[in-house]
This record gives structure tokens, sequence and C-alpha cells, in this order.
């Protein structure tokens, strides 16, 4: 059997500040409680892994039990401002490690709704990262989660100033069918792209994956958006696709396979892919 990994694949460099801010914060503060303020990724084996070195997950609406001794991470993700004010009311020690592109995400719907846009973005109705984003809205807001989605509401909905932009992590190729409609029925539409390079590269990089295999595993966690966009993709190339989270997984007519592709989601770790590749060599 050959093995053929990805050219680009595991952590991206916001999902690895996240959980790097995380282990410095355990060391700092290994005298205090460390919260993430919701899951500090989509990945259960990272999860593992953290909350064995101390630290504990809380919901939001969770935060009015804190005490001034926490300490409290804000994920790649993002929060509303909603929610950071609440934390800077609890007096506790913020460690933010938003994306630095969910960032300029935020700030781009801050300052075009503060002039009167309108904001339409294509994302997961739901998604942490939408919600935040929704946050700092200053007007009305519309959560699109494809092409269909977004027929409806042009058709529906009238538009003078209109900004479009995008989940880091969505389909480039949806993101492109509706800003596409967005042109034709908004003429007054400013599109952003805003999804992530990384989304970007991994997309690509399972494309020319599928074309020297046949069988490709996706290697991410369940809940994880941009894992989920990779396995869609690679059952659209290839008939032998699947998602998986960790190496025990893996069913056994895939090691029947002459050669097999590997990919993984933004949030996996070295380690969880490392693992799977030691599988499938035995």
């Amino acid at each position: 059997m050959k093995v053929i990994k990805a050219d680009t694949l595991g952590y991206c460099m916001g999902v690895r500040r996240a959980v790097e801010s995380a282990e410095v914060a355990l060391k700092e503060y290994h005298d205090k409680k460390v919260y993430s303020l919701g899951p500090l990724i989509h990945n259960p084996t990272a999860l593992e892994e953290l909350s064995k070195k101390g630290l504990n997950i809380i919901e939001e609406k969770d935060i009015e039990n804190l005490d001034s001794s926490s300490v409290v991470i804000i994920r790649a993700h993002g929060v509303s401002p909603e929610i950071k004010n609440k934390l800077v009311s609890k007096n506790v020690s913020i460690i933010d490690a938003t994306c630095p592109r969910v960032t300029v995400s935020q700030n781009r719907v801050a300052e075009y709704s503060k002039e009167g846009y309108d904001v339409i973005l294509s994302g997961d109705r739901g998604h942490a990262e939408v919600e935040g984003i929704k946050g700092f809205c200053k007007g009305n807001f519309y959560c699109v989660q494809n092409l269909e989605e977004m027929t409806v509401l042009v058709n529906s909905t009238k538009f003078e100033k209109c900004l479009l932009l995008s989940q880091t992590t969505f389909s480039e190729v949806e993101f492109g069918k509706i800003a596409e409609l967005a042109q034709k029925k908004i003429p007054s539409v400013k599109i952003i792209n805003t999804i992530c390079p990384a989304t970007r590269e991994r997309q690509e990089a399972l494309e020319r994956l599928c074309q020297k295999v046949e069988g490709i595993i996706v290697i991410g966690g369940r809940h994880s958006a941009n894992t989920l966009r990779l396995y869609q993709k690679a059952a659209g190339y290839v008939k032998n696709a699947i998602h998986i989270e960790t190496a025990d997984e893996i069913p056994p007519e895939f090691k029947m396979l002459n050669t097999i592709g590997i990919t993984a989601g933004a949030s996996t770790p070295d380690s969880v892919i490392k693992s799977v590749e030691n599988s499938l060599a035995q």
C-alpha cells in the first residue's frame, strides 16, 4: 500500500496559535482555573489532551459564575463585543486567541454597518465564528448557507447598500456562486472574499491528491466545518472517501487499497495524523 499525504493539511495558523496560547496559559497560571470559552478547537483528541493539562470549558451562559481569579481564553472563532464586555465586567484575566483573519472580518462588519450597509455573510448559521461576527453588526445582518438561501434572500429583500463576506472556512466554490448572484441582483454590493487562504490551500491540495489515489481519508473532528467540507469535496472526486476522528475508525476495506490519500482539517493535531499514517503502515 502507498500512502500519500496532501501537500497542505492539519493545523492552520489560527488554530495552532489558539492551542499554543492555551498551553502557555496553563503553565503561567498553573495556580488558577483556566477556561476556554466554548471548546477551544473542534477536535476531541486535542481537547482531551488540553483537559489533562488543566484546561476547562465554560459556556457563555456560565460567565456570570466566574470569579476574578479565573483565566478565560477566547478561542480562534472569536466572540461578539457583548460577550467580551461580560468577561471584562467579571474582572477575569482574558487571553484573546481570536484568529487574526476572523478579527479582520469583525472589523469589516463593524466599519461597513456603521456606514449604513446591510451585511450578508455566507456561512454556517449558528457557528461560533458567524455569531461572533454578527455581534459587530450595527444594522441588518443575514446569514446564507448556500446559493439557494441567497436566491431566496435577494428575491425577497431590497438592498440599498450591502456588504457580502464569508465565514473563513466556507466553500470557495459556493461563495463564488453567491457572489455572482449578488452582483446581478444588488448593483451596489461590496464583495470581500474573507475565506482564509488555509481553507483554500487545503481544498486545492485535496483536489490534486484525489488524482493520484484510490481512496481518501479525511481526518478531523465531527463538528469541524472545514473538515466536513474537505470530506464532501473528497466524496465528489473519489469512490472511496471517509471522514474519521482517530486511527481506530479506519475501515478494514481501506487497508486493501493500493493507494490511499490522507488529508486533515485545520483543527486536527499532527499527532492524530501521524497515528493514522502508522496504522496504515502496519
